[in-house]
């Protein structure tokens, strides 16, 4: 049996007031602050397996905490357990504590005392992407993960989470609930919730990775010193905005299927947390637009490295164009079949029509897709597309005639119009993610 080398005790408890400053990018924020352009990243070298005999800890699993004195001895003895069992080389846990007020700081310290190679820092802010970005800016092992303290992830998958990272095959390893293989006991809420967010990360940043906020992750320090003075999030959103800049960059991400229980008792705002994330994806989503990110710096020798996902900008305008004309039809078709078929009909016969032309036309104008191969498929998928369009619209009448009986025609047209506007969003984020993925989302789907 391998056990952790102890450490020496001034290196067992360390407080930190809070997370040291980064150097930032030319175009960053806190480039603007500090008034001066940081150069650009080095490239990363090619990746290369860690030695067998390591004389340091391999491994840094940091946990983060916030008054978790009920759960945090628990998990921490697991897990220092699970490794002293399992993980073949030296390793180190250290307990992140975000600015706790009850206990946990208290109960840090003791366990930093009995438990070989268990270190523990003390922040003044909160923030579990605060964090780990000060957790891991210090550490100097050559692979960092982290996991939650309710241990909804079974540890079982932490050797195959950083396995890749030792062995020089990738650089980040994710766990994830969403692909083929994984086990996961939720509530249906928490698992609409998680879903729809990761589909719209495909649809708005095309990504290739399945889940972005499982709280379970690895990236060998080399990476992580390049990639973590340009995430600029410290709160939940530090996760997504981690992976989306290190796909960017054309580093690899490996996943994991794990087996994940829901903590019923999860202090996790959704509503705010949900807000929160959204904001982040704008903000992300500019910064690759505009370039302020040297992501092209990163990469590796014989790597590819990062753009903005292929071909984004001219699909939005040809999607828009076709969407313009689509929905000019829906309104000449509408208009002339009110007379006969009333309203919902009408609307309906409308909306199907458009959708199958749309659909031909998306098919090859906006992703440029030739030939009949899977056509008949495209169609289907566009369909159901076709029925969220469809229920915003005739949900939209319903109300209209709900709250003011007798609408007039032009009242009408204006409704379906504000509808169509909030159908063709939800249609080209269906499109580019379901209907027709790119590349790299077909091979994410393919192995999940």
């Amino acid at each position: 049996m391998r056990t952790a080398r102890r450490p020496a005790r001034a290196d067992r408890l360390t407080t930190a007031p809070t997370d040291r400053p980064t150097t930032a990018p030319a175009g960053h924020p806190a480039t603007a602050a500090t008034g001066r352009p940081a150069p650009e990243p080095s490239a990363l070298p090619r990746r290369a397996p860690l030695p067998a005999r390591h004389p340091e800890p391999v491994l840094d699993v940091v946990v983060p905490v916030y008054n978790e004195e009920d759960d945090l001895e628990r998990c921490v003895r697991r897990l220092h357990a699970h490794l002293v069992e399992t993980f073949p080389y030296p390793f180190r846990i250290t307990v992140a504590d975000n600015a706790s007020t009850d206990g946990t700081p208290r109960i840090a310290a003791r366990l930093a005392a009995e438990l070989p190679g268990t270190h523990w820092i003390r922040l003044a802010e909160k923030g579990r992407g605060r964090a780990l970005h000060t957790a891991w800016s210090r550490s100097r092992a050559p692979v960092l993960a982290y996991l939650d303290v309710d241990l909804s992830t079974d540890l079982a998958a932490l050797l195959p989470l950083v396995a890749p990272l030792i062995s020089g095959h990738s650089d980040i390893a994710i766990g994830t609930r969403l692909a083929r293989g994984a086990r996961v006991v939720r509530g249906p809420k928490r698992e609409i919730i998680s879903r729809c967010y990761n589909g719209l990360l495909r649809g708005t940043l095309a990504v290739g990775f399945s889940d972005a906020q499982c709280g379970f992750k690895a990236v060998r320090r080399d990476v992580a010193e390049r990639l973590l003075p340009l995430v600029e999030d410290r709160e939940w959103f530090f996760d997504t905005e981690l992976l989306v800049l290190a796909e960017r960059a054309g580093l690899r991400i490996h996943e994991v299927p794990v087996d994940w229980v829901d903590d019923p008792d999860s202090r996790v705002h959704i509503v705010s947390t949900a807000l929160a994330d959204l904001r982040g994806v704008a903000r992300v989503g500019r910064a690759l637009a505009c370039g302020r990110l040297p992501l092209s710096a990163l990469g590796r020798g014989g790597d590819l490295a990062g753009h903005l996902p292929a071909g984004l900008a001219r699909q939005a305008v040809r999607f828009a164009a076709v969407g313009l004309v689509s929905t000019l039809l829906h309104l000449l078709l509408y208009t002339s079949l009110r007379p006969a078929a009333g309203a919902q009909a009408a609307n309906a016969l409308a909306l199907l029509a458009g959708a199958v032309a749309n659909t031909a036309a998306n098919r090859r104008l906006t992703f440029g897709i030739r030939g009949h191969g899977g056509a008949l498929r495209h169609q289907f998928k566009g369909l159901a597309a076709f029925l969220v369009g469809l229920a915003l619209t005739s949900g939209s009448l319903a109300a209209l005639h709900h709250a003011a009986p007798g609408s007039g025609h032009r009242v009408e047209l204006v409704a379906l119009i504000a509808a169509n506007l909030a159908a063709t969003l939800l249609r080209f984020l269906l499109l580019r993610a379901w209907v027709f993925p790119s590349r790299s989302a077909r091979r994410t789907s393919g192995t999940s």
